[in-house]
Protein backbone atom coordinates (compact mmCIF):
# COMPACT_ATOMS: atom_id res chain seq x y z
CA UNK A 1 0.00 0.00 0.00
CA UNK A 2 1.19 3.57 -0.59
CA UNK A 3 1.22 6.24 2.05
CA UNK A 4 -0.63 9.52 1.88
CA UNK A 5 2.39 11.51 0.67
CA UNK A 6 2.92 9.13 -2.27
CA UNK A 7 -0.49 8.82 -3.33
CA UNK A 8 -0.67 12.75 -3.11
CA UNK A 9 2.51 12.92 -5.53
CA UNK A 10 1.40 10.64 -8.17
CA UNK A 11 -2.01 12.72 -8.23
CA UNK A 12 -0.01 15.30 -8.94
CA UNK A 13 2.01 13.81 -11.88
CA UNK A 14 -1.15 12.33 -12.98
CA UNK A 15 -2.94 15.76 -13.15
CA UNK A 16 0.43 17.44 -14.92
CA UNK A 17 0.84 14.42 -17.64
CA UNK A 18 -3.16 14.79 -18.38
CA UNK A 19 -3.10 18.65 -18.58
CA UNK A 20 -3.99 18.62 -22.28
CA UNK A 21 -6.34 15.72 -22.28
CA UNK A 22 -9.92 17.13 -22.69
CA UNK A 23 -12.09 16.75 -19.06
CA UNK A 24 -14.52 14.49 -21.44
CA UNK A 25 -11.67 11.90 -22.19
CA UNK A 26 -11.63 9.50 -18.78
CA UNK A 27 -10.37 6.30 -20.95
CA UNK A 28 -7.38 8.24 -21.36
CA UNK A 29 -7.07 9.53 -17.84
CA UNK A 30 -7.88 6.39 -16.11
CA UNK A 31 -5.20 4.41 -18.55
CA UNK A 32 -2.44 7.07 -17.37
CA UNK A 33 -3.60 6.66 -13.88
CA UNK A 34 -3.26 3.08 -14.42
CA UNK A 35 -0.20 3.14 -15.93
CA UNK A 36 1.36 5.02 -12.87
CA UNK A 37 -0.24 3.48 -10.33
CA UNK A 38 1.30 -0.08 -11.63
CA UNK A 39 4.73 1.64 -11.66
CA UNK A 40 5.13 2.73 -8.11
CA UNK A 41 3.66 -0.27 -6.99
CA UNK A 42 6.58 -1.99 -8.24
CA UNK A 43 8.77 0.54 -7.31
CA UNK A 44 10.04 1.95 -10.34
CA UNK A 45 11.17 5.58 -9.92
CA UNK A 46 12.27 6.42 -13.54
CA UNK A 47 10.07 7.27 -16.54
CA UNK A 48 10.34 4.98 -19.35
CA UNK A 49 11.64 6.30 -22.47
CA UNK A 50 9.10 6.77 -25.37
Amino acid sequence: MLDGATTGLLRTILDEVCESVPPYDAGVRAYVATTILDAAIRGETRPRSA
